[in-house]
């Protein structure tokens, strides 16, 4: 018996939207509660910084360089199969990594295994969104981003808790069975109805006489098909944006990565450590909903561009708190700032990226944006961690190293999108001085004398003012 459609804006609707909430915290949340176990597994595999900052950067960067992958199997096997898909992926990558003797096993399974596992799930609740929601879309991705801020103030909690009692074998075993609950969010998520016709099913094509294209020339296509290499060629607004964006992942992360370890290696308690990542998380939930609906005003939407690079410097900024003291209580004030900056980032991104490019290639778009991301990520921690291991551990460096990649981003950033706006304003203004010189069309009319004897014609000049 066929399963009915829910309807759009519907109920259902608002039950998927809390299972979309719960996945994207199980997921995007969970990358920054890393940093307690960093000194733990740099202790179990007598590894370097360096070596150790590889898990983290694996796991992160498979979670966002899988939206490619991750449409063709939506567009294959729909939204519910492929969040479930990811759940089972991520709790088998943490149950094998529970066992892991070496650091390389580490890699394949808590860092590609599990980071596609999230990738399937994060990306597929994202997607189904705008299915269910139409008319309140904005507001339900606001919502639906508070489970960012609850995974990360929860995760580190949690993983802090359990280390103590289980070490970080048993933790990571534990990690597994709570990312089977995206397997439970994916099968709430039942198909809906909405305004496309269904495929009609034909008889199959007559054979072709042209030639089967190469595996090669096929996944040329695939590539072009789902990344925006085009766009990125011929969209300054979008090169500069994506760009900007790559340089300022180099930085990004890394508070959340090292953090923790800076503030237990100048004397901070454990719990304590762990309870910065937590004020961050915490102060995002309320942050971050404000952030955007103050984004997706229209009036702001011209000066979007500039307030995410001022989102941008702000952060960088603030990393440099973390150089000059780290008293606990200093480290909760540069929490709080972070956030701000942090909150402000998150909301931002999207919008600004829908300014540059038309919906109807935001898809692709975003798409080659999430792959240069994970490739900035994937190099950022590990070149944190060389720094470490060549300057004795002093983590002022990383914090430096974090401000001078998100400062310059910055500065690009603002620097390239205001020459944009006023080359085009140029353009603009030549146009319409070019207009302005032409003769417009003229009009015959017909003007009856004053004698009223006879009706002579007479031409009606107009010129183009404005464009």
């Amino acid at each position: 018996m066929p399963q009915a459609l829910e309807r759009a804006e519907g109920g259902w609707a608002w039950v998927v939207l809390l299972a979309s909430m719960m996945t994207q915290g199980l997921t995007l949340g969970f990358p920054t509660c890393i940093g307690i176990f960093f000194t733990e597994l740099q202790h179990e595999f007598q590894a370097s910084n360096s070596e150790t900052s590889w898990f983290p950067s694996i796991l992160t960067a498979m979670l966002h360089a899988g939206g490619p992958l991750c449409s063709i199997l939506v567009g294959r096997f729909g939204c519910r199969v492929t969040v479930m898909l990811g759940g089972i992926l991520a709790c088998l990558g943490m149950v094998a990594s529970s066992f892991c003797r070496t650091l390389s096993q580490l890699y394949v399974a808590a860092g590609f295994i599990t980071g596609l596992g999230m990738c399937f799930s994060f990306q597929s609740t994202i997607t189904v969104l705008g299915f269910y929601f139409t008319r309140r879309q904005a507001i339900a991705n606001a919502l639906a981003s508070v489970g960012v801020s609850l995974g990360i103030t929860l995760w580190p909690l949690l993983a802090r808790y359990l280390l103590e009692d289980l070490g970080w074998r048993g933790t990571f075993l534990v990690f597994g069975g709570v990312f089977l609950h995206c397997c439970v969010c994916g099968a709430i998520l039942r198909p809906v109805a909405t305004s496309v016709p269904p495929e009609t099913r034909e008889g199959p094509p007559p054979p072709s006489k042209t030639p089967v294209p190469s595996c090669l020339a096929a996944c040329g296509r695939a590539v072009q098909r789902h990344l925006a290499f085009d766009i990125l060629w011929h969209n300054a607004g979008y090169r500069v944006f994506t760009l900007g964006v790559a340089w300022m992942i180099l930085g990004f992360p890394l508070p959340h990565v090292f953090l923790v370890p800076y503030a237990m290696r100048h004397g901070v308690d454990e719990h304590r450590a762990a309870l910065l990542i937590s004020i961050i998380g915490f102060s995002n939930i309320f942050l971050r909903p404000m952030a955007g609906l103050v984004a997706g005003r229209q009036d702001f939407a011209s000066h979007r561009k500039y307030l995410f690079s001022l989102a941008v410097l702000l952060n960088g900024l603030t990393n440099l708190v973390c150089v000059a003291s780290a008293d606990f209580r200093v480290l909760v004030g540069y929490c709080l700032v972070y956030s701000v900056s942090m909150s402000g980032v998150g909301a931002l991104f999207f919008q600004v990226l829908m300014d540059v490019v038309p919906m109807d290639r935001f898809s692709r778009a975003l798409g080659l944006c999430t792959v240069l991301e994970s490739i900035s990520i994937l190099i950022s921690p590990p070149l944190a961690g060389f720094l470490l291991d060549t300057t004795n551990n002093n983590f002022s460096y990383v914090f430096y190293m974090s401000s001078f990649f998100l400062i310059s981003a910055a500065l690009f950033m603002g620097g390239s999108f205001c020459a944009l706006q006023k080359k085009e304003k140029q353009g603009r203004q030549a146009e319409a001085e070019a207009a302005t010189r032409e003769a417009a069309p003229q009009r015959t009319l017909t003007v009856e004398g004053t004698d009223g004897s006879e009706k002579r014609p007479c031409t009606e000049i107009m010129y183009v003012t404005s464009v």
